[in-house]
């Protein structure tokens, strides 16, 4: 693994850029509003306070610019000064890209991020990205020595003043999480299968204090799981339904986050071609997003009931894989006609908001998965697609990308119109759609909601997160920081009430409310 440690300070410390590489990056406006005395402690001697004006001064963000304030040892970078309505403040992707490409290695580096105190946390979430854990390069094994990033804000506009010691927990716990389902999802599946990823859940668990409740292999089969073993059955290493359960007293609503945990997508016996195929251990993407969140959200405290299901299987080719034309019966009760192997996210998952439904007695359900390649030419590279039967959560989740930089755009929610895609002659349904051109995103995720009903009077989000799961050839972590924004109304940390889409002063209109209605809803 890298061995790269990522600290969050209030003060990074002095140091000469010689001994300890440093980048300092924002928006411009906001790199003009530092005093020097802010940061020459980081700069002197090799940096003058006029180089320092001279740098700023050529700054032009188009959308991005950096300037060398002394050699590669120390630079200043300008995320774009502006963004659409449809991107985060923060400029999150920008800003990973600045960090990747601005800061050389090194075993001692600082970073000092420039910014507004609501952009924190998406900032924070964004730098964590630039520095991912999974390697098996063979220099990296060799070396022993221990490298750290250093992590400084300085906060200007408004709510400017140092940043406090409960937020940088926040802030470490959301980088460690996002680390996290970086690494699952870029470990390869000889080492990341089934069995790999349970130790992961059971470690999370372990340092929680939480127990987590197992059903594998032909247990499975045994309790109408037809949708995860039907999927799984085929490979070495069984499939199976895990949950962590997090019940705090004084708990007055029920949420489940549901990841799909395909640990390798051959595409079964429907079976992908060369050039399709590699890159399908990242289909545990959603799985490893609700781990990563989980473990963030109950170290922040989470104030509610909160499960996280991983459905997690393989989708192998073998004398057991599931063909087409078989017909499984899922834990919903309904019955699927198989029409594509390759369609097996959905079935996964099925049994997991059924299970969250019907076991877990859930008011809100959240499942998120790397779902379909469709998602990406809906909703292009950056942005998950979110599909729900609330349109008021459907803005929430909006606000939340924009919030935690892990951005998010809505689907087409019309099961009238859609769900008839998957008529079957002989079984409930078929698992995937009649017409390949008919939004075809939003069909996967319908499929979904069909086994806990359309009329089901709980709220359902679906997050499809197939192509922002990575970028390039590596993870992106994707998932954790929104998962923790969307949610932070259920937390006790001020800095995910602050990104969290009530915003804090419908926060604080709502304290005076009782907090003991069952259907209290976080938007």
């Amino acid at each position: 693994m890298a061995n790269i440690s990522l600290e969050f300070r209030a003060n990074a410390g002095d140091s000469e850029p010689q001994s300890r590489l440093v980048l300092i990056l924002g928006q411009l406006p906001n790199l003009q509003r530092v005093t020097w005395a802010q940061v020459k402690g980081k700069l002197q001697p090799a940096v003058s306070e006029e180089t320092w004006q001279s740098a700023l001064g050529t700054l032009n963000p188009n959308p991005t610019d950096n300037c060398s304030l002394y050699l590669n040892y120390a630079t200043v970078a300008a995320l774009p000064s502006r963004v659409s309505r449809h991107n985060s403040p923060s400029a999150a992707q920008f800003l990973t890209r600045l960090v990747r490409t601005c800061l050389p290695g090194g075993a001692s580096r600082c970073i000092v991020m420039v910014c507004e105190r609501s952009e924190v946390f998406a900032s924070a979430c964004a730098i964590a990205r630039a520095f991912p854990l999974f390697t098996r390069r063979s220099s990296a094994t060799r070396r022993t020595d221990k490298r750290v990033v250093t992590v400084e804000f300085i906060i200007v506009g408004q709510d400017s003043g140092p940043v406090d010691a409960p937020t940088l927990e926040c802030l470490a716990n959301a980088a460690d999480g996002v680390r996290l389902a970086a690494r699952i999802v870029d470990t390869p599946c000889n080492e990341m299968n089934t069995d790999h990823f349970l130790e992961e859940i059971k470690a999370v668990g372990n340092e929680l204090g939480i127990v987590p409740t197992v059903i594998r292999g032909e247990e499975l089969k045994k309790k109408g799981f037809g949708g995860i073993y039907g999927v799984g059955k085929a490979a070495e290493h069984p499939p199976a339904l895990a949950v962590l359960s997090h019940t705090p007293e004084g708990a007055t609503q029920t949420i489940a986050w549901v990841g799909k945990g395909i640990v390798y997508d051959t595409g079964g016996l429907s079976i992908k071609g060369k050039t399709s195929m590699p890159g399908m251990k990242r289909d545990c993407g959603g799985a490893a997003a609700v781990l990563g969140a989980f473990k963030a959200a109950i170290k922040q405290g989470f104030k509610d009931n909160l499960h996280a299901v991983f459905c997690l299987a393989e989708n192998a080719v073998g004398p057991n894989a599931t063909r087409p034309d078989d017909i499984h019966l899922l834990y919903s009760g309904k019955t699927v006609e198989i029409n594509n192997t390759d369609a097996e996210g959905r079935l996964v998952l099925s049994d997991g908001v059924a299970y969250s439904s019907k076991d877990l007695c859930a008011d809100i359900i959240l499942d998120i998965a790397t779902l379909t390649g469709a998602q990406g030419i809906s909703t292009g590279k950056y942005h998950a697609a979110v599909m729900t039967n609330s349109e008021e959560w459907e803005a929430a989740c909006v606000k939340a990308g924009r919030n935690s930089g892990d951005l998010a755009h809505p689907l087409v929610y019309c099961p009238e119109l859609h769900f008839s895609e998957f008529t079957s002659a002989v079984a409930d349904m078929k698992n995937s759609v009649a017409d390949r051109e008919n939004a075809q995103s939003s069909c996967a995720g319908l499929f979904i909601a069909s086994h806990i009903g359309f009329d089901w009077p709980g709220v359902w989000v679906h997050v499809d997160i197939a192509s922002p799961v990575h970028t390039g050839e590596r993870a992106t972590g994707f998932g954790v920081a929104f998962l923790l924004a969307l949610f932070g109304r259920a937390s006790e940390d001020p800095m995910l009430n602050l990104v969290s889409p009530l915003g804090p002063e419908a926060d604080s209109q709502c304290e005076a409310m009782e907090r003991d209605s069952k259907r209290r809803r976080l938007v």
